[in-house]
C-alpha cells in the first residue's frame, strides 16, 4: 500500500488526476487546491464546471482547516451515520476556486478507509472525490466496469482492491451554518 500512496502522491503533487478506490465508489481524484487539476476532472468527465464536486479529506482536523466554521450537528451526523456520509459545509477555504460552488459551499467527507485516510493524510491536502464516469453515465459498481476514456484519462490507476464490488455513493446532507439540515442524497 506505501507505493501506491508514494505513486499517488508524486502524481498528485504534478497537478495529475488518479483513479482511486474510495470508502464508496471508484474516484477520479486530483489535488482539489490545484485550480488546473480541478478544471482536467471536470474535463475528463465532460461536466458542466458549475456542478459541484465532492472533497475527501483526512480527519476532522483537516475539515476544520478548509471550512470556516463547522457546525457541531456535523460531527453528531458522522458519528451517527451507518454509511460514509457526504456533508455540504457553508464557506468553505484553502480549496480551489473552480472546486466551491456557487453559492459558496462545498461537499466534504471524511474518508472512512484506510488507503483513502493514508493517502490524504501523507498528501496533508484534501482530494477531490467524484465517481469514476463520464457525466450522465451510471457510475460503475466494479473496477471493470469503469469507462476505457476514463482510464486513458487519468495519470494513474491505482493497483489495489480491483476485485471490490462497490456498494452505492455516499449519503450527501446539506448542513447550513443556522443548523438547517436538508437530505440531497440518501
Amino acid at each position: 500500500m506505501t507505493e501506491e500512496i508514494n505513486k499517488c502522491i508524486e502524481v498528485l503533487e504534478s497537478g495529475g488526476l488518479i483513479l482511486y478506490p474510495t470508502d464508496t465508489v471508484w474516484g477520479i481524484g486530483c489535488d482539489a487546491t490545484n485550480e488546473e487539476a480541478v478544471q482536467k476532472v471536470f474535463q475528463l468527465k465532460q461536466r458542466d464546471d458549475s456542478k459541484a464536486l465532492i472533497c475527501l479529506v483526512a480527519n476532522d482536523a483537516m475539515l476544520e482547516k478548509h471550512v470556516e466554521k463547522v457546525p457541531e450537528l456535523a460531527y453528531d451526523l458522522m458519528d451517527l451515520a451507518t454509511k460514509p456520509t457526504t456533508i455540504i459545509y457553508d464557506k468553505p477555504r484553502g480549496v480551489a476556486k473552480n472546486l466551491i460552488a456557487s453559492d459558496n459551499t462545498l461537499a466534504i467527507r471524511v474518508a472512512s478507509d484506510k488507503f483513502c485516510t493514508y493517502l490524504i493524510g501523507k498528501f496533508k491536502k484534501p482530494l477531490v472525490s467524484t465517481s469514476a464516469n463520464i457525466s450522465g453515465v451510471n457510475t460503475p459498481k466494479s473496477f471493470q466496469n469503469i469507462d476505457e476514456a476514463i482510464l486513458k484519462g487519468v495519470d494513474y490507476v491505482v493497483n489495489l482492491h480491483r476485485e471490490k464490488q462497490n456498494s452505492s455513493a455516499s449519503s450527501i446532507i446539506r448542513l447550513s451554518n443556522d443548523n438547517t439540515v436538508k437530505i440531497i442524497r440518501e
